[in-house]
């Protein structure tokens, strides 16, 4: 941990008086200091694992949401059974989407839909666990803990907490989902919160009157790093502390202001938090952020899913559209898998309050980039959107999916609280005609 005392004195609320200073490290991970995560990353590459630049955005449709209105309206099913907002054609031929999503539609041609997706935990715990982590665990539902780690934990113990350059945390959550940490494998990966004090010690801290123009605290921090060289400090701190160092006077924790961005393509994100989020979390994937989580709940649809849709699907629309549109506008599409997915489905018939419940057997994932063979859809339900008809993709075919696309071994192995190594992954297969 580097501390740097400034002059300025005040006390806490137990009392005890502290100083103001700077802290590099203490990235979210429990005691861990940035130096140390940025080791562990470093550890994992001198041993062979993959440290492939690739990039994974988890967007998490929290409640379950309807597989029928919005990848797949089957509107030649009966009419309890279709979409009850219609439909839209999109510029894959013989392909529409729900009608909530034109925008999506217009980008189609750079996603992929499967309509396929099964398995068989209709508890929202349960169904999360299922899969963020690849397995199921009926406890969850009645107050247990998941007891696998999550996707984004286990890409963080495979390249290490950190970006071996940039500082960079592996694994940030945006916005919290269930099942979305390391379990057993340890506080060290469980994601980084930009929403909490971790984010805060990614910023200088320094007293009032530095701070009176930009040039007086460029000065002095340029006289800071020079007089830790002259009293050899810096070359006394290893290598990892110097990564800290870097990080907290680099321009890294720029990622996270979307007030940097060019202002025409944050405006076509839309002026909703999700689109604030996806446009954060593009940033975060190009200065070396391998996993982002984020959450955008309210699928729960019981009763009145017309109206339930048309207040919640547009946003939808248009952020992941101008995600879509931007990642391949800039050239990025081999190197960010956007995964759109929830916990289950809903039931493929109206019920009496104009809503569906909830429904594992089947459900639909949206995905967009990584390299990955889009402009198509994988699977196809049944002729009441019940069950697959064809192709039926489990949740570790999905995982194996992201194993690929970031690189991880699929038998990987890591020790488990008893003391046995076990897989990762055992059953999964990565999704056929995606790869």
């Amino acid at each position: 941990m580097l501390t740097m005392l400034t002059s300025r004195k005040f006390h806490d609320c137990d009392g005890a008086t502290r100083r103001d200073f700077l802290k590099v490290g203490a990235l979210g991970a429990g005691s861990l200091t940035l130096a140390g995560l940025l080791q562990a990353r470093a550890q994992a590459a001198a041993i062979g694992q993959s440290v492939k630049d690739t990039s994974v955005v988890w967007l998490w449709l929290g409640g379950g949401p309807t597989h029928v209105e919005t990848f797949d309206p089957k509107m030649t099913a009966p009419a309890e059974y279709r979409s009850v907002t219609g439909e839209v054609s999109t510029r894959i031929p013989g392909v529409t989407l729900g009608g909530t999503f034109p925008e999506m539609a217009k980008v189609a041609d750079k996603m992929a839909f499967v309509r396929s997706f099964a398995h068989s935990n209709s508890g929202h715990g349960g169904g999360t666990h299922w899969v963020m982590t690849g397995y199921d665990n009926r406890t969850v539902d009645n107050g247990g803990v998941p007891n696998r780690p999550s996707l984004g934990s286990i890409v963080s113990k495979i390249r290490g907490a950190n970006h071996k350059t940039s500082g960079m945390p592996t694994y940030v959550r945006l916005s919290g989902i269930g099942a979305d940490g390391p379990a057993f494998l340890g506080s060290a990966f469980a994601p980084f919160d930009p929403s909490g004090q971790a984010r805060k010690n990614m910023t200088l801290e320094v007293a009032r009157d530095r701070l009176d123009d930009r040039r007086a605290l460029l000065t002095g921090l340029d006289r800071m790093k020079r007089e830790a060289d002259t009293s050899g400090l810096m070359n006394g701190l290893d290598a990892f502390e110097q990564q800290a160092f870097n990080l907290v006077l680099g321009k890294s924790t720029e990622a996270f202001d979307i007030k940097k961005e060019d202002p025409k393509v944050a405006a076509s994100y839309g002026k909703g938090n999700l689109g604030e989020q996806l446009l954060r979390a593009r940033r975060l994937c190009e200065a070396g952020c391998g996993f982002v989580t984020i959450q955008y709940g309210g699928w729960d649809m019981h009763g009145t899913i017309k109206a339930s849709m048309e207040k919640r699907g547009p946003e939808l629309d248009q952020s992941v559209a101008a995600f879509v549109k931007d990642v391949a506008d800039r050239g990025l599409s081999d190197k960010i898998l956007l995964v759109i997915s929830g916990e289950f489905g809903r039931t493929p018939k109206v019920n009496n309050n104009a809503g569906r419940d909830h429904w594992a057997p089947l459900s639909t994932l949206a995905l967009a980039g990584g390299g990955l063979q889009m402009g198509q859809t994988i699977g196809e339900s049944a002729s009441k959107v019940d069950v697959p008809k064809s192709t039926p993709i489990r949740p570790q075919d999905l995982m194996a999916t992201v194993f690929q696309v970031l690189g991880i071994d699929r038998a990987t192995q890591f020790v488990n609280p008893g003391g046995r190594p076990i897989y990762m992954l055992e059953e999964g297969k990565p999704i056929a005609g995606l790869v």
